[in-house]
């Protein structure tokens, strides 16, 4: 919510095509952050203003969007201003739009870190808490934000992509076999532009259970193996990390989709037949190359 000292020009009330008034021009944008806690995962929380709408429930930290903004900058600008909450060390993982008919509130679900901090500033927060996820719904929490909750804690946590890089790259003949530590660099450097502008939540495969959400950031694990292990010098930054396989690529690629299940949905890049068994008994998905190269830049 945008306080009375805002100079926004998203400021203002609009209503929607359902006949229903809302804040925020063009839009609205909320961020749903998580961290581990000591007793497990706990979501941050606002207690807002008595003055804002609906004021004295517990909601996101958000408000009105600016003309000039994406959603998820003004979820972490509003973050910033209302919880005192730094977009250093956190990473957004996802977006939800819950669509009003021309008008949308867009929730940011991000992770932080146990050691991610807020505080309210100035005056459209009460206060501000982490509150456990069980205990999430046992408080007074605001209208829209009590309709999307169900629907938005399964979606906490990262989606993992595990890439067999071997099988990607074979699966295009573009002469990868003349070069193919260039070959994989290509398809990490792919991956990073993948990671950096995520896809559609409902491309995933339904058993992910982020098809509600408009876009996902995914974690992007590209597993190398023989002269393609050179590709894990390419400078890669989080959320894309290479794995450089000592032996068999597949083994690798099973050892990080059970590791990575943990954390979160895995969803494994692959035809190898024998690869797909294999990672669909630790719990991972699996999607064929051609739903990655049909992704990548080029």
């Amino acid at each position: 919510m945008t306080g009375p000292d805002s100079r926004g020009d998203g400021d203002g009330w609009i209503e929607c095509g359902l006949g229903h008034r809302h804040w925020g021009l063009f839009g609205a944008a909320g961020l749903l952050l998580h961290r581990p806690g000591a007793g497990g995962t706990e979501v941050l929380l606002q207690h807002r203003a008595t003055w804002s709408h609906h004021g004295g429930t517990w909601g996101l930290l958000g408000g009105a969007r600016h003309s000039d903004e994406t959603a998820v900058s003004a979820a972490l600008r509003e973050a910033a201003e209302e919880g005192g909450l730094s977009p250093d060390g956190l990473e957004v993982q996802g977006r939800y739009d819950d669509d009003h008919g021309g008008w949308s509130y867009a929730t940011a679900l991000a992770a932080g870190t146990a050691t991610t901090s807020a505080r309210p500033t100035g005056g459209e927060s009460i206060d501000v808490a982490w509150v456990p996820v069980d205990a999430v719904a046992e408080q007074d929490l605001h209208p829209g934000f009590g309709r999307s909750w169900p629907l938005l804690r399964p979606a906490l946590g990262p989606v993992t992509l595990v890439v067999d890089a071997a099988n990607v790259v074979g699966s295009r003949p573009d002469g990868w076999w003349r070069d193919r530590p260039g070959a994989a660099r290509r398809l990490v450097a792919g991956c990073q532009e993948l990671a950096r502008d995520g896809v559609p939540g409902a491309d995933l495969p339904d058993v992910v259970g982020r098809g509600l959400l408009t876009t996902v950031w995914p974690h992007v694990v590209v597993v190398v193996e023989g002269a393609a292990r050179a590709a894990a010098d390419a400078g890669v930054s989080p959320p894309v990390s290479v794995v450089a396989a000592a032996g068999s690529g597949d083994d690798a690629a099973v050892d990080v989709a059970g590791d990575r299940r943990s954390e979160g949905p895995v969803v494994v890049v692959t035809a190898d037949r024998e690869l797909r068994a294999r990672v669909s008994e630790v719990g991972a998905a699996v999607v064929g190359p051609r739903w990655l190269t049909d992704r990548l830049p080029g």
